[in-house]
């Protein structure tokens, strides 16, 4: 019985962290937020990207952010404030990873490598060769620690929400 509290404690953590992890492993969210902006927040907040605006840290496109809430929940009920916010950013490339990169549509357990060319390319982006060269980018940024490490992502700007749209 002595040990009951150190075990409970021990099953507590474990849940709190199974409930923080997102769909995307860390490491891998990291090095898309890396390729698409340095993980920072972009000024101005979104720029145009083969023909549309992409906004925010992960450079979302509105119509990912519409995909993305069908797993995802509201996400700020904006897309544009949304990607302003740090945690609805990665509620959002996690959402959209829900729909899409999933064993039924891949035909294995999603991968990093699925993650991120389906983030660059779009549901069917890890079939796509063009999404290759992205690919090569994250892989690049998880060799070299840079999804692991927080001093290459600015921490203490992701806590707290962007809020200068435009």
């Amino acid at each position: 019985m002595a040990n009951a509290p150190v075990i409970f404690l021990v099953a507590l953590a474990g849940c709190l962290a199974t409930v923080n992890a997102g769909y995307v492993p860390e490491a891998c969210m990291n090095c898309i937020c890396f390729v698409e902006s340095g993980c920072r927040m972009p000024d101005p907040l979104c720029q145009m990207d083969v023909g549309s605006l992409s906004c925010g840290p992960f450079q979302l496109k509105q119509a990912y952010w519409l995909d993305a809430r069908l797993k995802g929940g509201p996400l700020m009920n904006d897309w544009q404030t949304c990607s302003a916010s740090w945690t609805c950013s990665r509620d959002a490339v996690n959402g959209y990873m829900e729909r899409f990169a999933v064993p039924s549509r891949l035909g294995h357990s999603p991968t990093c490598e699925d993650f991120s060319r389906i983030h660059n390319g779009g549901p069917n982006g890890f079939k796509s060769a063009a999404t290759l060269k992205y690919w090569e980018r994250v892989k690049k940024c998880l060799g070299a620690g840079l999804g692991l490490y927080s001093h290459h992502i600015d921490l203490e700007q992701q806590s707290k929400n962007y809020t200068k749209l435009g």
